[in-house]
């Protein structure tokens, strides 16, 4: 069955029946996908669409019923997450530039930050907007470890942060260097809590790196306090995942999808027949997980968000 179920509540976000659809393929290892609704300035079309990166392939990729698969940009500077800001821009985090960007409705990219005190970030690798407008993002080393998803370089920082940062201002923020390699991350609903995925075992290995999701007061809407883990994520690491609107987390793993309550039981796992890197809501009524999965990108018909 393609739908495994832990707990029957989990029949409340997906059919037991469910079967993942796949839409695109061709990728080497595609990531970061993002929703844009329709009528979107950047692509959405008349249906909405989903943009995707495929780092190696230094490419982004576009997806719609309308129009199938597509190249939204090539020599996209192996970009790897995406989300939409509260003006609907699209931010991009670039491992090739090692900055956070946006792309203007008129399809230019705008440098937002690419240092912290005088020094180069490592490659940001995924990010949230918070309600307040701020960037919350990671920073990680897996652009510059070597050529294939970035340009090989050493490290300027030295360390791996979460980052907040604010673009009206440009104040910039080290919120927490507790996690060896941050990668996903994601609010609670409420954003009284942030979670942060660590995916240093899948660069140096199980016994020495970690593959779960830690759990952040967040205090103040600007900094974080207390991390504890909140699940291990097995087969595979947790890369990026997204919250429903009840605060399940949907993270990727090595064999699907994997759904958990805030409490930090597993509700259950959707498989999917590649390993998952990441996943997004979209659709007109947001009922449609949209995953990258290695070379590939699927949707699932969910019941609720």
């Amino acid at each position: 069955m393609t739908v495994e179920i832990d707990d029957e509540r989990l029949t409340d976000l997906v059919d037991p029946g469910a079967v993942p659809e796949r839409l695109a393929s061709g990728g080497v290892w595609t990531e970061g996908p993002v929703y844009l609704p329709p009528g979107h300035p950047n692509g959405g079309g008349p249906g909405g669409a989903v943009l995707y990166s495929d780092i190696p392939n230094d490419r982004i990729c576009r997806w719609s019923e309308d129009d199938g698969f597509s190249v939204w940009r090539a020599d996209a500077e192996f970009t790897n997450g995406h989300t939409l800001d509260d003006e609907g821009r699209i931010v991009s985090c670039s491992h090739g530039h090692r900055r956070i960007e946006r792309t203007e409705p008129d399809g230019t990219v705008t440098e937002l930050v690419a240092h912290y005190q005088g020094r180069r970030f490592n490659s940001p690798n995924d990010l949230v907007v918070a309600g307040d407008g701020a960037i919350w993002f990671t920073d990680p080393p897996y652009g510059i470890i070597s050529d294939r998803e970035g340009h090989a370089a050493e490290s300027e920082i030295g360390v791996h942060y979460v980052f907040r940062f604010e673009p009206d201002t440009g104040a910039l923020t080290a919120v927490t260097d507790v996690l060896i390699d941050p990668n996903g991350l994601a609010f609670s609903p409420d954003e009284s809590i942030l979670y942060v995925a660590d995916t240093s075992a899948a660069r140096i290995g199980h016994d020495d790196g970690e593959h779960h999701i830690l759990a952040f007061d967040v205090v103040g809407g600007t900094a974080v306090d207390r991390p504890r883990p909140f699940a291990t994520i097995d087969p595979g690491v947790p890369d990026g995942f997204r919250i429903t609107s009840r605060g399940w987390i949907v993270t990727s793993a090595g064999d699907g999808i994997h759904v958990y309550d805030p409490d930090g039981a597993r509700l259950g796992k959707i498989r999917i027949p590649e390993v998952v890197s990441n996943c997004c809501f979209g659709g007109d009524d947001g009922l449609t997980l949209f995953v990258t999965a290695t070379s590939s990108l699927y949707r699932i018909p969910l019941r609720s968000n």
